[in-house]
């Protein structure tokens, strides 16, 4: 069951929040190595790694033992630093653009990502404003697919995304299943490949750049008119020339879910998956009320 953060209390004047989730880590690991229990702690690895060592092969395997285990003991400081300062970096960043928080939690399976994979979820899942008049989710979200081993035993692969999801009930009628995907493959598959699809067509349109980085599938029962105006010349731009790299985008019964490869810790690259999920999901609406 996931944990709600409180919201962090509002930037105070002429502050400035971290740019990514490694602007902290110096600051928490030189607060850890200042600690007398922590420096107690690696002193005491560094003798355990001599006592063991001295027996094995003298002075010199003591003194690679002793050496070995601080520089272990170091690293695992090093990581708890790192830990923290991604947790401060996220409570920030809400902080910063009005969100909310939450540790680990489920997300609806709304579309084909959300519900790949024999488990998934969100490792932190930041809601609140997307961008002006859209609310929404951002989420870091992963799904675990697991297959037998060589040793036959299991093993897990994982795959990472971040996320923006946020509802557009206004476009169910016009638009009730809509795929803009990465492109891969070769091309002069495409034509056989669609011959299996049997509940999905490819959509078309006159645009060689946007042909080159989307698949665009919609259902076959799609009123094509409403489709090409919701592409518009602008809206074609967009997505070929200023939406994030390697983003891509699901809708599903008014459930919108914009998605980039790999998880994204900086300000930057968060900032961008938050846009373009507004910028999608007001395109969508500003053209399901019209």
């Amino acid at each position: 069951m996931s944990t709600t953060e409180e919201k962090a209390a509002q930037p105070e004047a002429g502050a400035t929040a971290p740019d990514d989730a490694n602007d902290l880590r110096g600051y928490y690991f030189r607060q850890l190595l200042g600690r007398t229990s922590v420096r107690l702690a690696i002193g005491a690895a560094a003798i355990v790694g001599f006592t063991v060592g001295m027996p094995l092969g003298g002075p010199l395997i003591g003194a690679a033992g002793f050496a070995g285990l601080a520089l272990v003991a170091v690293l695992v400081v090093f990581g708890i630093a790192d830990s923290r300062a991604e947790d401060a970096f996220f409570a920030d960043y809400c902080s910063w653009r009005g969100m909310f928080l939450y540790d680990k939690e489920r997300l609806p399976e709304a579309t084909p990502l959300l519900c790949k994979g024999d488990d998934r979820y969100a490792e932190r899942a930041l809601k609140g404003p997307l961008g002006e008049g859209v609310e929404g989710t951002l989420a870091l979200f992963a799904y675990e697919e697991r297959r037998a081993s060589a040793q036959g035993g299991t093993e897990t692969d994982y795959y990472r995304y971040t996320l923006g999801l946020t509802q557009v009930p206004e476009c169910i009628g016009f638009v009730p299943e809509l795929y803009c995907r990465r492109k891969f493959g070769p091309q002069a598959l495409e034509k056989l490949e669609d011959t299996f699809r049997r509940s999905y067509q490819r959509v078309e349109l006159e645009s060689e750049a946007l042909s080159k980085r989307y698949e665009i599938f919609v259902a076959k029962a799609q009123d094509a008119i409403w489709l090409r105006r919701l592409f518009s010349p602008t809206f074609i731009v967009w997505l070929a020339d200023t939406a994030p790299e390697k983003f891509a985008f699901e809708l599903v019964d008014g459930t919108l879910c914009c998605y980039v490869n790999d998880y994204r810790k900086n300000a930057k690259e968060l900032d961008a998956v938050r846009s373009a999920t507004a910028a999608v999901a007001m395109r969508l609406r500003d053209e399901a009320t019209e």
